[in-house]
């Protein structure tokens, strides 16, 4: 059977609605929920390189920690976008999904259905 992965958010309504997509149609996938078990580095280069965006294409850019930190100024800096999702990681849109070497990000939460 495949593995599917959330990387999930429980207080995000759109993260709640793409895990319910999935059991609905019978799969319960392994759930991260990365608010609790942060990312490291290596694992965000490894979901962007799977989504085939870069992290500014998947940053929430009107998250306050973006805003507070003053993020946007290394939106084209790869490297330190990266270190910036591993210190905060709400900036992190929600939620992804993967499964072997694909990934979806779910907005809308529809978008699972590509993998089903």
């Amino acid at each position: 059977m495949k593995k599917f992965t959330i990387y999930h958010n429980p207080r995000c309504s759109k993260s709640r609605q793409a895990l319910q997509i999935l059991r609905d149609k019978g799969i319960e996938p392994n759930i991260i929920e990365y608010l609790k078990t942060p990312l490291q580095k290596d694992e965000l280069k490894n979901i962007s390189k799977t989504l085939g965006l870069r992290p500014k294409d998947f940053i929430r850019k009107n998250e306050n920690d973006f805003k507070e930190n003053n993020l946007g100024k290394y939106i084209e800096n790869d490297e330190k976008m990266f270190e910036a999702m591993v210190a905060y990681p709400k900036i992190i849109e929600r939620p992804i999904v993967t499964l072997e070497s694909k990934a979806v990000l779910c907005r809308p939460p529809e978008n699972i259905l590509k993998f089903i």
